[in-house]
């Protein structure tokens, strides 16, 4: 009962907003161009880099005006292509033919040569264009404006990726300019049915978002999901893709990460012709993508250049660094404080050796050292790159060396902290090897209390906290659970690319990838000898 006076509430309270947001785009486009100025003035009072350019043109006495932002357009552009035709050009109109709506019509077909040429009646689009790095023209006994792109700042260029590096594979990475990421990915996906669908977020920002998806591939059901997902966003402001994961994702409360982000345009093409949708934010050098699985993050884009076998083989490393990472810890701190009765006799004797003159508790041990290391991660991190890969590097050196001779703590729990750190570095995903963080502590937690018991306790929890997780309407097991012997091709093991005829089946409206009948043959098999005897 609650719950169903909160959802009124709540839709009470949406509709109020919509009201306020419709009467705030009610605004027209005056026909007197006086009226325009003012409001123009009014709106961007006390800003020094809004240019308002006032001109007359033809013969007669058509006055006009152009607004544009200085430093967010090419002035080259706007002086060869704008100004400068609707100065000179319109000389040429004469003066019977200055009325409604040659005049305008003449400017719009004839005068303006930009590649790109709007109009709108609504004066917050003309003046959001403008603030988007277009130039808005206003002419006199109009109500109307022509938005003519004329975006030019300064942008970083395509550089190889930070994060997400790779020995074999595309060297680029996606940057902070939105219309540079959509073309990554249109150079990779060279087709009619990828679509790149644009809405504006953010009541202060106005921040452009962009949902791609390929029709015919990606789940209608999904597609609409996303879309309606992004428009219930009602906020200030939206800087990165960071923002719209918290605001859409399934699960907001859980530390499992239920939506893949990458900076990767190669990565975001695959899950594109596997049915997943994907999210770009202006001004945001990453992507993110929907719906997504547990596996995925452990999954690199060089595991489809390389040869399968290699590939394999590099996934149970991951797997194997994962587990290592999670339970490494806890299962030291059980065995040490419950079950030393597991370990071989002389490593018993050796571990207690060292343990001698250790003030603490195994426990104890390891959220010390833990945290350390994770304060050396995150110096080494925010520092410049040189310093900061030095101070972590010989910053673990003295302090662990320190540590075990000051008797803080033992030489085992230095191999244990080692050996978790490095199984860090090996997982690819950023988001996920920060999540398992609080779960390793939280396992070590449990390990002293409990012993072999609590960790066993743990894992059961967070599996079935992960059975229960969706994204999207995706199980986020998927295709563990449910088991799909096709999903599995591409998980456990990575199947050669002739072996992978289908796409993940709850994802996508369109299976089948390719033809079975892919597998290359040996050359005995054929009929003709292909070798000439």
């Amino acid at each position: 009962m609650f719950r169903r006076l909160i959802n009124k509430a709540k839709n009470l309270f949406s509709k109020g907003k919509e009201k306020k947001h419709m009467k705030k785009d009610e605004m027209q486009i005056s026909k007197n161009i006086e009226e325009n100025y003012k409001q123009i003035e009014k709106l961007f009072a006390k800003s020094e880099d809004v240019t308002i350019r006032r001109f007359i043109m033809g013969k007669g006495d058509v006055k006009a005006f152009a607004l544009f932002i200085d430093g967010m357009i090419n002035k080259k552009l706007v002086d060869d292509d704008i100004l400068k035709p609707l100065m000179l050009s319109t000389r040429s109109i004469k003066p019977s033919e200055e009325k409604i709506p040659n005049v305008y019509n003449w400017v719009k077909e004839r005068v303006l040569v930009t590649d790109e040429l709007k109009e709108t009646t609504s004066f917050k689009k003309s003046v959001d264009a403008a603030l988007s790095g277009d130039a808005a023209i206003f002419i006199d006994g109009y109500d109307r404006a022509l938005l003519a792109s004329t975006r030019g700042w300064e942008e970083r260029g395509v550089q190889p990726p930070t994060t997400e590096t790779l020995i074999r594979g595309p060297k680029e990475a996606f940057t902070e300019t939105l219309r540079i990421n959509t073309s990554l990915l249109r150079r990779k996906i060279k087709n009619t049915k990828f679509k790149l669908e644009s809405m504006v977020i953010g009541e202060v920002t106005g921040t452009q978002v962009v949902i791609g998806y390929i029709e015919g591939l990606a789940n209608p059901k999904i597609v609409k999901e996303v879309k309606k997902r992004l428009k219930d966003i009602e906020v200030d402001s939206i800087l990165d893709t960071g923002y719209i994961e918290e605001y859409i994702e399934d699960n907001p409360l859980s530390p499992l990460p239920t939506m893949h982000r990458t900076e990767r345009p190669d990565a975001v093409a695959s899950k594109l012709l596997e049915g997943k949708v994907t999210i770009l934010v202006d001004g945001s050098p990453s992507a993110l993508t929907a719906p997504t699985i547990f596996m995925e993050f452990l999954l690199t884009s060089a595991d489809y250049y390389q040869r399968a076998i290699f590939s394999t083989f590099t996934r149970w490393l991951r797997y194997i660094s994962f587990v290592i990472t999670l339970l490494l810890p806890a299962l030291y701190v059980a065995v040490i404080s419950f079950h030393q009765e597991m370990l071989p006799t002389p490593l018993i004797i050796t571990i207690a050796a060292e343990r001698e003159g250790v003030p603490f508790p195994s426990f104890v041990e390891a959220i010390l050292m833990g945290l350390m290391f994770e304060v050396l991660r995150e110096a080494g991190t925010r520092m410049p790159r040189p310093i900061g890969q030095a101070v972590s590097i010989v910053g673990a050196l003295i302090l662990g060396d320190a540590a075990v001779k000051a008797g803080l703590t033992s030489t085992p729990m230095i191999i244990i902290t080692a050996l978790t750190g490095i199984g860090v570095f090996v997982i690819p995903s950023v988001d996920m090897a920060l999540t398992l963080i609080p779960l390793r502590f939280l396992l070590a937690l449990l390990a002293a209390t409990l012993g072999l018991f609590g960790i066993l306790l743990g894992m059961l929890i967070i599996t079935i906290h992960m059975a229960s997780l969706r994204s999207f309407g995706i199980p986020y097991l998927s295709p563990l659970a449910p088991g799909t012997y096709q999903g599995l091709k591409d998980t456990l093991v990575r199947a050669p690319w002739w072996a992978m005829n289908t796409r993940p089946q709850l994802m996508t409206e369109n299976e089948v990838r390719q033809d079975i009948n892919q597998k290359p043959q040996d050359p005995e098999d054929n009929e003709e000898n292909l070798i000439d005897e």
